[in-house]
């Protein structure tokens, strides 16, 4: 029995019903709990001393609307944490979807790992997905007056509005943005004798 072979059946005696999914890909676990099950599911993959995944490594918001350039059937936001154990030396991928796609909302995990202040306020900030129980939910990356959210997917590529210093007013200011939207199409599209060929 191989070490991955002992994490995936610890996952799914430990965690049980909570898991929705399982995936077990490139040598890489990857469990899909609820939103409702989220925090527990997370409390004992840190405290369970099979499991003992005491490190959390990264955690990032994903916005699955037309994921792979197709429609995408559930829900559109879903928050991605990797997880490490020092104790057991293995790795695991937890994944929660919000389940409303109008106002991502999901609980924190920072009274688990501390670690997730800062990314959770990244994926606030980039993809509008609120953490209930962070206690400094705000901006981390763009500015105070920054209207949306950069990574959604339905995002326009030049933004709502721009900033720019006015020399008069002698401070700086916000105003639509008066970039012109155009599509570009990549040199060897375009060019029938690209390269020689």
């Amino acid at each position: 029995m191989s070490r991955l072979d002992t994490l995936q059946a610890s996952l799914q005696t430990i965690l049980g019903a909570s898991i929705k999914k399982l995936v077990r890909d490139r040598g890489e676990i990857t469990v899909t709990v609820a939103a409702a099950d989220y925090l527990g599911a997370a409390r004992t993959l840190r405290d369970h001393s099979e499991l003992k995944f005491e490190q959390l490594m990264d955690l990032c918001g994903v916005d699955y609307f037309s994921y792979r350039n197709q429609p995408w059937d559930g829900p559109r936001y879903c928050v991605v944490l990797h997880l490490l154990s020092i104790s057991h030396n293995w790795r695991v991928r937890l994944k929660v979807f919000a389940p409303d796609d109008d106002v991502p909302v999901m609980a924190s995990v920072t009274e688990i790992w501390s670690a997730a202040n800062w990314f959770e306020r990244e994926a606030f900030d980039l993809y509008g997905i609120v953490f209930e129980g962070h206690l400094d939910l705000r901006r981390i990356l763009t500015d105070y007056g920054f209207i949306g959210h950069p990574m959604r997917k339905d995002f326009p590529v030049s933004g709502h509005v721009e900033m720019r210093y006015d020399d008069e007013k002698k401070r700086v200011i916000y105003q639509p943005v008066t970039i012109e939207p155009r599509e570009i199409t990549p040199r060897v599209v375009r060019e029938e004798k690209y390269g020689g060929v």
